[in-house]
């Protein structure tokens, strides 16, 4: 059998880190000469970290996150009260292993999305499964379920999910319909699965934007027990780059 031929069975096993890698090395000077397990050691590693490659992509293009937030990329010099040795040790991830939850608390235009986002992204990496949503876009997606026959579906879906980002939690009060799928969502990831909340309204002001006091009292105790904390501070990212990037501006023109 020749070579194109175990190719192309390779192809149909589903082996294309195999195929890639084969097709790569054979143009590599002297690597016939390479013993043969260390050759087929190279084809499996390139197997593996393609498949793996592939895997996370899946995963993140299923949570379908706001931002591309990755680990990397998270600015710790900030004055906003984020601390580094806190938040490494949550994208290690063994919180959302523990069924824990974690919040993101602070002002608008401090991070609170891209943070989520990258801890989102730190949990795909592991081979973790997660669904970010905006809160007000949850429950017109649950209100619009529950219309068409497709609520437990969509429970079901988010179920699914190791670790649910909720975004922009608190941006205006809920009613009474929108607290208690709320509660229905929390409810059964309770104890089992992680939720990551971030919301710019403080914490102790959660229960009041909640509606029904009842409701607003079993949610909390779903979302706070076993939660890490982060609460951020101080003046907006956005505002600051602005003005950085108006006053190069300023100077530019002057020396022009």
């Amino acid at each position: 059998m020749g070579i194109q031929q175990t190719l192309e069975r390779m192809r149909k096993m589903r082996l294309p880190g195999m195929v890639q890698a084969y097709l790569r090395d054979s143009q590599i000077e002297g690597i016939a000469e390479l013993p043969f397990e260390e050759r087929l050691t190279l084809m499996v590693d390139h197997e593996w970290t393609l498949r793996e490659s592939n895997r996370i992509a899946r995963l993140r293009k299923r949570a379908r996150f706001r931002v591309d937030a990755m680990p990397e990329d998270i600015d710790y010099q900030h004055p906003r009260g984020l601390k580094r040795s806190q938040f490494q040790e949550l994208l290690r991830c063994d919180w959302i292993r523990q069924g824990h939850n974690a919040l993101i608390v602070g002002p608008t235009g401090v991070g609170k999305t891209f943070l989520a986002c990258a801890l989102g992204n730190a949990a795909c990496r592991q081979g973790l499964s997660v669904r970010y949503y905006r809160v007000p876009t949850l429950l017109r997606e649950a209100a619009v379920a529950q219309g068409d026959g497709q609520y437990f579906e969509l429970l079901k879906t988010l179920r699914k999910a190791e670790l649910l980002i909720l975004d922009d939690w608190g941006l205006a009060n809920l009613l009474p319909a929108e607290s208690r799928d709320l509660l229905e969502v929390l409810e059964d990831r309770s104890q089992r699965f992680s939720t990551l909340v971030a919301s710019q309204l403080p914490i102790e002001h959660w229960h009041q934007s909640l509606g029904d006091s009842t409701i607003a009292d079993a949610i909390l105790d779903r979302i706070i027990h076993n939660a890490h904390k982060v609460l951020l501070r101080g003046e907006s990212m956005r505002k600051i780059t602005r003005n950085s990037e108006n006053e190069a501006e300023f100077h530019s023109k002057k020396e022009d």
